[in-house]
């Protein structure tokens, strides 16, 4: 329908007749539309108690970058560092990662376009739209750790480009475009693009050595513990580095998600077409489980004594002042809003998706062993929220918005590995479980 002036005026007498709405108006044109709505009650339902509590470290800080993904990973690397050795803090190098995945993703992106040359314009669309970012999944930085492990930040630390991302991104971006254009046309002419590729990898070398800085290949480093008794010396590798103070077989975790759409059945794997950075390295894949089992697997792993990286949608009816995530931090119903699509839905017409990986370091269960409430350990630095940088997310808001968890595999039963280890369905590059962190 064309809309009148009549319907128009019908709209403008209702509002005026509301004194309700006038309040809102009032309200939310002098402090902002979520800080007039925002519900006081939900403080109150959401205390950071937790009958589960793995630690009270300090929380990192990714800054002006898309680093979330990395920094949820070295963060449950560095909790068992710290206390083992007894230390104070200690943050793991999250620049040095990000040189590697800039440099592989932009290999990545390079080796889809030589290996698909007839791919579809949507394709390539996609593809060219952005050719590589700052975020990732699970089995990417897993991809990054296992060939390149990791240091210390003492050893490698942030630079302007790490810190604050987005011209690093703009350029390497246009350069890769760039690239992809030399690329499909020296495959027209039928000419031999090895060796053109080699050239381009060495500009993409340069240009994050010059940005981001040369990381190590080998180094010292040495540290006291936090009473100054026991002193710890290392001389090696980043991997050496990674299999003495980490040694974890990343290969002993499997990225399970919740994505309760029509296309995906659960207990099944999945896979993402064009998804991934290192070629050659750990393939992204996925077993998808109903919420339920997803809750119980990421408990079971916290109940060990183990945090769990988890991927969800944080900014959905977040309250990020106070490190709240809950259904109900805003009364949206006062301004006569109401969201009642499922979480299926939500996926299926684009309104939600993993946007962002922190930490689950702890749960409050009822005398039933079911969750009421969990810790979050997120990486936007201590002053985001009210608890020092950790966020409390209500059990309802979890079942509502969070997407993804890394739990070992003998936490699985036999039936779930057997469905995890079976050919995966690759879906569409669009997916949103191809959603980066």
């Amino acid at each position: 329908m064309t809309i009148t002036e009549d319907f128009t005026q019908k709209l403008y007498d209702k509002f005026l007749a509301d004194k309700t709405l006038q309040a809102v108006e009032n309200a939310a044109t002098k402090n902002g539309l979520l800080n007039a709505l925002e519900n006081r009650a939900s403080h109150a339902k959401n205390l950071p108690e937790f009958s589960i509590d793995l630690t009270k470290d300090k929380v990192t800080n990714q800054k002006q970058s898309g680093r979330c993904w990395m920094f949820a990973a070295m963060n449950t690397f560095r909790h068992p560092l710290i206390g083992d050795y007894n230390l104070k803090d200690f943050e793991f190098s999250q620049a040095y990662p990000f040189f590697w995945d800039k440099y592989e993703k932009a290999n990545w992106f390079m080796e889809q376009i030589i290996q698909n040359p007839e791919m579809d314009d949507r394709r390539l669309k996609f593809l060219l739209q952005t050719p590589q970012q700052d975020g990732g999944q699970w089995d990417m930085i897993v991809a990054i750790f296992q060939k390149y492990g990791v240091v210390p930040k003492a050893i490698y630390p942030e630079s302007e480009a790490s810190s604050n991302s987005r011209e690093l991104n703009q350029y390497l971006d246009k350069l890769l475009r760039q690239n992809a254009e030399i690329l499909i046309n020296a495959m027209k002419s039928g000419k031999d693009v090895a060796g053109i590729k080699e050239a381009m990898l060495h500009e993409v070398f340069n240009y994050l050595a010059a940005t981001l800085g040369l990381p190590p290949q080998e180094f010292d480093f040495a540290f006291r513990d936090k009473d100054g008794e026991n002193f710890t010396r290392f001389s090696g590798t980043p991997k050496d580095f990674y299999n003495k103070f980490v040694g974890t077989n990343l290969d002993d975790y499997v990225s399970i998600i919740n994505a309760p759409t029509v296309d995906k059945p659960y207990n099944q794997s999945y896979s993402v077409e064009f998804l991934g950075n290192v070629v050659g390295g750990k393939p992204v894949k996925h077993l998808n489980v109903d919420m339920d089992r997803f809750k119980k697997l990421a408990i079971a792993q916290m109940q060990a004594g183990e945090t769990v990286w988890f991927g969800c949608d944080v900014a959905q009816l977040s309250n990020r002042k106070d490190g709240l995530l809950t259904l109900d931090s805003y009364d949206f119903s006062a301004v006569g809003l109401n969201f009642t699509q499922s979480k299926a839905a939500r996926l299926d017409y684009g309104e939600s998706l993993m946007t962002h990986a922190m930490v689950l370091a702890g749960v409050d269960l009822d005398e039933a062993g079911n969750p009421k409430q969990w810790k979050v350990e997120n990486s936007w630095g201590k002053d985001a929220g009210s608890f020092d940088g950790y966020f409390v997310a209500s059990d309802e808001w979890m079942d509502e918005y969070t997407y993804q968890i890394v739990v070992r595999k003998d936490l699985l039963t036999a039936e779930e590995l057997k469905a995890y280890e079976a050919e995966p369905q690759v879906l569409l590059p669009w997916d949103p479980m191809g959603a980066l962190a």
